[in-house]
């Protein structure tokens, strides 16, 4: 790496996955359709969602609120990846690349509230049910998607200017198809020592914290499950919690494989394809996850069908 610094640097050069020209088309092709099945999926899950009022409880909004951050998530990096491969170019301006850092950090954390929220609700739903509707009543759900965007921002935000005071070395080569803010840090000639201790006490806290309420939420859950006398009730509990599971798993299991996999290996070219699948994956699967599982979302969008179906 050379050791000159920039203070005024005017971007970065976003690797992506592949040098390959001849992969150039195939990677276009296969983002592109994925970015579109994600935006129209989730889109559809926000208007099934607002067309049918049976769906209007504390846990389709959350719903709803998820779809929409992930819509958000991947208009962050795919739109960006999609223009550089259409261009034959690899650049991304310096503030263009510290605004996508703080979009994903904001997006991420929002994510990773909603599923604790979503298993809040579902604790609440199973272990409390009488007390249901004046527990997780409108402003408790408003002020939960408020202050979970409150902590996201300020959280993300809080990264961005610590970004902002380093200097960056003449080797502004990003492996990777978007900017990761451990990337963008490697990047720096400056001391990242206070940069790396917030990334990791910060994730820490605001990954772990979320995760143990959810685990928390499902402990209580099984425990009331089994205590049920039927199993037809046991089995309608079950499936009321199977599609936010389904989600968790996918969330939190692609998270922790990107993880592992760069504590493992040490090629920024394979920890950027393994970046895919918390990046581009879940957001994509979520809508199919919640329409294919869920009997509520099943039924309202045949109502949706049916409706348009007689307009026409």
């Amino acid at each position: 790496m050379t050791s000159g610094n920039q203070t005024g640097i005017a971007g970065f050069f976003l690797m992506g996955l592949s040098e390959d020209s001849e992969l150039q088309p195939l990677i276009f092709g296969l983002f592109l359709t994925i970015y579109l099945v994600t935006v129209l999926g989730n889109l559809l899950i926000i208007l099934i969602i607002n067309s049918d009022s049976h769906l209007h409880t504390p846990m389709y909004f959350f719903l709803s609120n998820l779809s929409f951050t992930d819509i958000c998530f991947s208009t962050t990096t795919v739109p960006k990846m999609l223009v550089n491969i259409q261009t034959l170019s690899k650049f991304i301006s310096y503030t263009g690349c510290l605004t996508q850092v703080c979009l994903i950090l904001m997006f991420a954390g929002l994510e990773n509230f909603l599923l604790a929220a979503m298993a809040y609700d579902r604790y609440v739903a199973i272990c409390h049910p009488l007390r249901y509707t004046i527990i997780m009543n409108p402003r408790l759900c408003g002020l939960l998607i408020l202050l979970s965007l409150l902590i996201s921002l300020v959280d993300a935000l809080l990264h961005s200017l610590m970004v902002l005071r380093l200097s960056f070395c003449i080797d502004l080569e990003i492996p990777h198809f978007f900017c990761e803010l451990a990337q963008v840090i490697k990047l720096s000639c400056s001391n990242t020592l206070i940069n790396n201790i917030l990334v990791y006490l910060i994730t820490t806290i605001l990954g772990g914290v979320p995760l143990l309420g959810i685990i928390f939420s499902y402990i209580k859950i099984v425990s009331s499950i089994l205590r049920m006398p039927s199993a037809g009730g046991m089995y309608k509990a079950f499936s009321t919690c199977g599609s936010h599971l389904s989600v968790v798993f996918l969330f939190y299991g692609t998270a922790f494989g990107v993880y592992i996999s760069s504590a493992v290996t040490h090629s920024s070219k394979n920890i950027a394809i393994t970046s895919v699948m918390y990046t581009v994956v879940p957001p994509m699967m979520n809508p199919f996850i919640y329409s294919l599982r869920n009997r509520d979302m099943k039924e309202a969008l045949k109502k949706l069908l049916w409706k348009n179906s007689s307009f026409s």
